[in-house]
């Protein structure tokens, strides 16, 4: 269930309705409960001034908006806390992997959307287990899995949290999308999501679900450059990792998201298409939070080498990576 329009937007509240209790509507919305009267002191003190920022920034009319989620009870750090954290910076680039770079910019389509190609599964939710790096993964490998004629299958991302800790992930606690391509080639392929269900939380390796998905490889794309990303797109869902623990993205409800963003990165999401919005150039994001979160479960991110130095919105341009087959 979601709020109304004007709500979700957060546009401001006409003063003749302020007795209906809009922190009342979106708790019922949200089915939230809290604990003691005091912990829904607090909450709605939080989402009160939560609401007071979304509505600050959307009347400044800037070509992205903020809207009042699930998320509208949580401070910065606590939402930090809860949903950021699980894409682990590598070290070094793995030598197990090719590295490819930007091709002919002149044959490049001027827009890519894998979702409507059907190339993209239904947005989950990794809910509050650091995996976001097992969702950037699955994601990919869905996307090349159907676009090689084998269907649009979806596949385990709790199979990754419980089975390629050998591989440097750590469940709930983070991981790299190269070392969960990594178990999935050494294991011979991943189970179906219905087979080895997600449960937002660490478990034992279970070992007797049928490998349904396999990949041959995988390859790095070159780091800092628009162009190769874009290269890599235009043939299918990449894997990314951005900076994502901003107010911005707490409560990022649509349009092309411009605001300053980082490049410490902390989550790993799947970039599956990049285009043109009122003149402003994007790269479209599926992310792990669900669907009432963003434009249904996506987010569009400013596009361009001029953003972070070269290292693109958010640092999206520092470490993209897709399977092969």
């Amino acid at each position: 269930m979601r709020l109304s329009a004007a709500l979700l937007l957060g546009c401001m509240i006409a003063p003749a309705f302020a007795e209906l209790s809009v922190f009342s509507v979106w708790k019922t919305a949200h089915a939230k409960q809290y604990v003691s009267a005091d912990e829904e002191v607090l909450r709605q003190a939080i989402f009160e001034a939560n609401l007071a920022r979304v509505n600050a920034h959307n009347a400044k009319g800037l070509p992205w908006t903020m809207g009042m989620n699930e998320f509208g009870d949580l401070t910065p750090a606590e939402f930090a806390a809860a949903r950021i954290g699980g894409y682990v910076p590598r070290k070094l680039r793995g030598s197990n992997s090719q590295t490819v770079g930007a091709g002919d910019v002149s044959v490049l389509p001027a827009s890519v959307d894998w979702t409507s190609k059907g190339a993209v599964t239904p947005v989950k939710n990794q809910g509050q287990c650091g995996s976001c790096w097992a969702f950037s993964t699955t994601g990919s490998v869905e996307g090349i899995n159907e676009i090689n004629g084998k269907g649009l299958i979806s596949v385990s991302e709790q199979q990754l949290v419980d089975c390629s800790g050998a591989y440097g992930n750590m469940g709930c606690n983070g991981g790299l999308m190269d070392n969960a391509f990594q178990y999935i080639i050494a294991n011979g392929g991943l189970c179906t999501e219905a087979a080895y269900p997600y449960t937002a939380q660490d478990g034992t390796c279970k070992t007797s679900c049928t490998k349904t998905v396999k990949i041959a490889g995988y390859k790095d794309v070159t780091a800092s450059n628009d162009i190769a990303l874009a290269t890599a797109v235009a043939q299918q869902p990449v894997s990314v990792a951005i900076e994502a623990d901003q107010s911005s993205f707490q409560f990022y409800n649509g349009g092309v998201l411009t605001a300053a963003c980082g490049t410490s990165l902390d989550h790993g999401v799947l970039a599956v298409g990049y285009g043109t919005s009122a003149g402003t150039e994007y790269w479209k994001v599926k992310n792990s939070w669900g669907a009432s979160w963003g434009m249904n479960g996506y987010v569009l991110l400013a596009r361009g080498s001029q953003y972070n130095g070269g290292s693109g919105q958010c640092g999206i341009y520092l470490d993209p990576s897709y399977p092969t087959q």
